[in-house]
Order: structure tokens, then sequence, then C-alpha cells
């Protein structure tokens, strides 16, 4: 009798680690479905918010001046994005007038992360002299801003993927009344 009970008992304790297994290859399953189908990483988004100007200077054929921009990284991941050092480019008709650094940052999870740069830009690389001149008359320069921030994905400190933000704004301004009007960001 007593080798009954030991076998019935075995085969007890095989049916609770079956259940066992059988629960953790279900629970994993529902996890990794839950990271694939719901989780979506998407691309954040960098846009500027606001743009101010500053120490400007217009003559009859060439323009200096600062401009202030208040820059936000929109991240709606459930994961926080960690992007590297880059760049932000304002041009005039294709030409690069102004560079500013953007440093590196994280932007938290389902969150927006704000900063401010100073784009100092000037016309001195400007070949196209009658475009301006027309331009700097008329009281309206057309100018657009273009970035692109290149980092990671963290999402739940186990996946990293690899994605990047990139800004393409356009903006007119006057130059009467110093005011940047028009901004639009894609």
């Amino acid at each position: 009798m007593t080798s009954d009970t030991g076998s019935v008992r075995r085969k007890k304790s095989l049916k609770c680690l079956a259940y066992v297994a059988a629960f953790v290859v279900f629970q994993t399953g529902i996890i990794l479905l839950f990271v694939l189908l719901v989780v979506k990483i998407r691309d954040p988004k960098v846009r500027i918010a606001s743009i101010s100007v500053e120490n400007q200077h217009f003559s009859t054929n060439s323009f200096s001046m600062d401009l202030k921009a208040r820059v936000t990284v929109k991240n709606t991941n459930f994961g926080h994005f960690k992007f590297d050092n880059s760049t932000a480019t304002i041009s005039y008709f294709g030409t690069a007038v102004g560079e500013a650094t953007i440093l590196k940052a994280r932007a938290r999870s389902r969150s927006t992360k704000r900063f401010n740069i100073t784009v100092p830009i000037s016309s001195s690389k400007v070949n196209n002299h009658r475009q301006l001149r027309r331009d700097l008359n008329s009281g309206v320069l057309n100018l657009s801003s273009t970035a692109k921030l290149s980092g990671k994905i963290h999402l739940f400190k186990i996946f990293k993927k690899k994605k990047s933000a990139e800004m393409s704004c356009t903006m007119e301004l006057h130059t009467n009344t110093s005011s940047i009007e028009n901004l639009s960001c894609k």
C-alpha cells in the first residue's frame, strides 16, 4: 500500500508542476502579445513651440540676429527616449544661415521634454543677394528650420529600440516688427 501512496503523490506533484509550467508559458505569451501588439514603439515628435527675435540688425542687403526658440520633444511611448547631441539648422532658401547645438537629454515616457535654444543667424552665407534685398525691402524673410534627434527608446528597461525624431518647420520673419509669424512644423 505504501507504493500506491507514493505513486499517487508523485502523480499529484507532477500534475502540479505541469500546471505551474503551463501558467508560466501562458503568462509569457500574454506579455509578449501585449508588447508586440499593444505597446507599439513610435517615433517621438520634435517641434518648435515658440520663437522670438533678439539683437536684430537689418540693412538693405544683410541681416543678423539671435532667434530664441522653445523646443519640445513629445514622447508618446511607454518607455523613455534618450537622444544624443544634435544640431538645429535655420535656412534661408536652402542656405544654412544659423546653427545651434541641441544637447543630449531624456524625454520621459508619455511626456513632453521642453528646452530653449539660441540660434545666431546671419546672411553672410547667402549667395542670392537679389532675392535677399527683395525680401528685406518687402519686410518678410521666409525661413525654415530642421533638426534630427537620434536615440533609443528604453521600454520596461528590457527592450531598446533605435528611433529618431525629425523636425521641419517654416516661418516668416517680419523685419518691421521683429516678430515670427506663421510658424508651422511637421
